[in-house]
């Protein structure tokens, strides 16, 4: 490794003149960069040129739009006249009138009041420039100024034409119009329909619409400095062009719509349409441009590039003049890049190999200068490792340690993986020297295990007369974990101690109150204030509670419950260890498991190991001496259940065998009843069933009706004695319900079983 450094100084110190005048940067940019400008010159022009396409697009689309505007315009206003129209011809009967002749008859009222009618039209479309009715029974035309005989009407011939039906569309083709000798000719589009509505044969209507009221409302739509527009028909000649203008070069039309209502087709276009024609023949001319740009650049490129690769083989002769160890660089590889880069990798990973290596040297050394304090070690042997790490400032004199313990640990390790684990740990320590800061103090955090970690307190000031200050900070972190991170910690805050050598006593003490977290944990924070004066626990009087508690329960006594209560509060007031409340919980299992572990299977099973085990695995998860009161309460209430269910399970058989010898000596009594057995044995009536019934399987009286059946059977085949006498001796009153009873049981009346003799269970075996 030195010999490569020395050897990159001294090519560094022969080629340093050189790069002083002219260095390998300043080469490489202006080699690049003319073809850098060229390039980026071509590509705003580019831009342009795609721009002006989007823009020559855009306007194609407006002049569609524009067009498209246009013709829907005419078509709904021929549409409009149309309906009007028609609407007309259908609500005034006047025209009906008209077209039977009795407008004519008389009176000309009615026929000056069509007239007047057609006029109203004429006024409420203004594009309508004449309208004349035919009628065809006497071959009359009404028109605005009177009636015409057809043969001298001056629209005759249109009128001959629309009577054979030979036009398709529903407006003519443009044509000239004078309907009397006398007046002009203008230019209209007409429309034809049958009178009467829809089909009529009585005569027909004539529309005219003035070509000159079209042309000018289409130029009212249309920009003539802009854009152009005109008017074609089937044929290709030219109806009209907007703003009269003849004059269009030709290919500049963009867009043509054809209108199947008078059979036109609009063209139109933007005036500057020379001026699309010259862009688009200017973008090609770029794109050839563009292309040439690129060609030459890589030229140039390639030119360039050789060029400045002078310096890079100058360079690749030195590294290849170095002797490399096999493994850290491939001698044989001919990618001089490959080279360079195996090369400084080597350099880089060896330096951050050793930074590595050296951080975690520091983090160790710190880590271990915690732990010989907590443990005692005295501050002037550790001088120099203080001044190197610093964890304190240099006004700190008073210090204390908080221990924090992470409650459930196996499911902490179980939950989270390795990496969250000391991801979860790093935070913790950050998190507690910053509270601290936060409070004015001055904190240093280490792991001391694998579930605890430790935290001294360095003050400048008092800390002794303000030790509510340390429990505020306990508790301050206590709530951030369990918000932020989920996690369960108790802590436990140690005294105020002068100096660093008298921090493994506050640690001490510390560590000593988490073994009392169980009966002095208040929200998880344990201060050593609290703990007791008194080293030993008084075992005779705890013995003698448990023993008391197993009595209570051999004799079934439900004070028992009582009697924990009263255990836990003795914990709590004696302050006792935690492991010394697991001990004497432990105790009080083993007690109860001698005394009824035998009495039945059920029990067994609960007080076998692997019942135990999971039991003394959830006492030992809790964290408080409330979680392990319920879940010691919730054990003790299963065992007692089960105890008092095998006690009462021996004594009711018991009873049941001697209601069962009662019945069978006495069912011929007709009081026999579930109350005469409650009141017999002392128990109630509802009691005795459901005994009854889970012992035999059947109901009481079931099983009294069984008995008294059996003995009937037996007296009707082997005496004479008639049924009331019977009936009196199975306890019936009286013959109709014994008789009744029977059929039921055993299928047959008692008189039919006495006549056929049968004997006593034939007809069960029958059945």
């Amino acid at each position: 490794m030195s010999d490569i450094r020395r050897h990159f100084s001294d090519s560094i110190q022969e080629g340093r003149g050189v790069h002083m005048k002219r260095n390998w940067s300043s080469r490489m940019m202006f080699s690049y960069f003319p073809i850098f400008l060229l390039t980026v010159s071509i590509l705003i022009f580019l831009s342009f040129l795609i721009v002006g396409e989007l823009s020559r697009s855009e306007t194609n689309k407006a002049n569609r739009i524009s067009t498209g505007y246009v013709v829907d315009t005419l078509q709904n206003a021929l549409s409009e006249v149309e309906l009007s129209v028609l609407q007309e011809m259908e609500t005034n009967h006047g025209y009906s009138d008209f077209l039977s002749g009795l407008s004519d008859e008389g009176d000309r009222t009615r026929l000056y009041s069509s007239v007047k009618d057609m006029r109203g039209v004429l006024y409420r479309n203004q594009l309508i420039d004449s309208i004349y009715i035919y009628r065809k029974w006497d071959e009359k035309v009404l028109t605005l100024n009177g009636l015409v005989d057809r043969d001298v009407f001056a629209d005759r011939d249109y009128l001959n034409q629309a009577l054979t039906g030979s036009n398709e569309r529903n407006w003519s083709d443009v044509r000239p119009l004078r309907l009397f000798n006398s007046d002009q000719t203008v230019q209209v589009i007409s429309m034809s329909r049958q009178l009467p509505l829809p089909f009529g044969a009585e005569g027909m209507i004539v529309v005219n619409l003035s070509m000159y009221r079209i042309e000018r409302m289409i130029d009212d739509m249309t920009g003539g400095q802009v854009s152009f527009m005109r008017v074609v028909d089937d044929q290709g000649d030219l109806i009209y062009a907007a703003h009269r203008e003849n004059d269009i070069p030709e290919g500049s039309v963009l867009t043509r719509i054809r209108s199947d209502n008078v059979g036109w087709t609009f063209e139109s276009g933007i005036r500057a349409g020379e001026l699309f024609a010259w862009m688009s023949v200017v973008s090609y001319l770029w794109i050839i441009i563009g292309v040439l740009t690129v060609v030459l650049g890589t030229l140039y490129i390639l030119y360039i590039t050789r060029k400045n690769y002078r310096p890079i083989k100058a360079m690749m002769n030195r590294i290849q003049a170095l002797q490399f160890r096999e493994e850290s660089l491939d001698s044989t590889s001919r990618n001089e890049l490959v080279l360079i880069d195996q090369a400084l990798e080597t350099l880089i990973n060896q330096t951050m190999d050793y930074q590595k290596q050296h951080d975690e040297n520091l983090l160790v050394q710190r880590r271990q200068l915690f732990l010989d304090l907590i443990e005692g070690e005295r501050v002037a042997f550790l001088e120099d490792k203080l001044e190197r790490f610093k964890p304190f400032a240099v006004g700190a004199v008073q210090f204390a340690y908080i221990a924090a313990e992470i409650n459930q640990y196996d499911d902490f390790r179980q939950k989270y993986p390795a990496k969250e684990q000391n991801m979860l740990k790093l935070t913790l320590m950050n998190l507690f020297q910053e509270l601290a800061g936060d409070e004015g103090l001055q904190g240093w955090a280490e792991w001391v295990s694998g579930n605890r970690i430790g935290l001294m307190i360095g003050c400048s000031e008092d800390l002794s007369a303000d030790k509510n200050m340390l429990r505020i900070l306990a508790e301050r972190c206590l709530r951030w974990v369990s918000d932020n991170l989920g996690l369960s910690l108790t802590f436990a805050v140690g005294p105020v101690v002068d100096g660093l050598d008298a921090i493994s006593k506050s640690c001490t003490v510390a560590e000593t109150a988490l073994q009392h977290k169980l009966s002095l944990g208040r929200d998880m924070v344990v201060l050593s204030d609290s703990l007791p004066d008194r080293s030993t626990l008084q075992s005779y009087k705890y013995l003698q509670m448990l023993g008391e508690i197993v009595r209570e329960f051999r004799i079934a006594d439900e004070n028992w419950r009582r009697r924990v209560d009263e255990l836990f509060v003795w914990f709590s007031k004696d302050q006792v260890k935690d492991e010394d409340i697991h001990m004497l919980l432990h105790t009080l299992i083993q007690m109860l498991d001698r005394e009824l572990g035998q009495l039945s299977d059920s029990l067994r099973r609960i007080f076998g190991e692997p019942s135990l085990q999971g039991y003394y695995s959830e006492i030992e998860a809790q964290t408080t001496l409330t979680q392990v009161q319920t879940v010691m309460l919730k054990w003790l209430a299963e065992i007692y259940r089960i105890y008092v269910s095998v006690n009462e399970s021996k004594s009711y058989r018991a009873m049941i065998s001697e209601m069962k010898i009662y019945i069978e000596e006495n069912f011929e009594n007709p009081d026999l009843s579930l109350k005469h057995l409650s009141d017999r044995f002392q128990i109630s009536g509802k009691y005795a069933s459901h005994l009854f019934k889970e012992e035999f399987n059947m109901k009481f009286v079931d099983f009294l009706t069984q008995l008294r059946m059996q003995r009937a059977e037996y007296l009707l085949a082997t005496t004479s004695d008639n049924l009331q006498d019977i009936a009196q001796k199975l306890g019936y009153t009286s013959s109709i319900t014994f008789g009744r009873v029977f059929k039921r049981v055993v299928g047959v009346t008692p008189g039919d079983y006495r006549k056929h003799r049968m004997k006593p269970g034939a007809q069960e075996s029958n059945n």
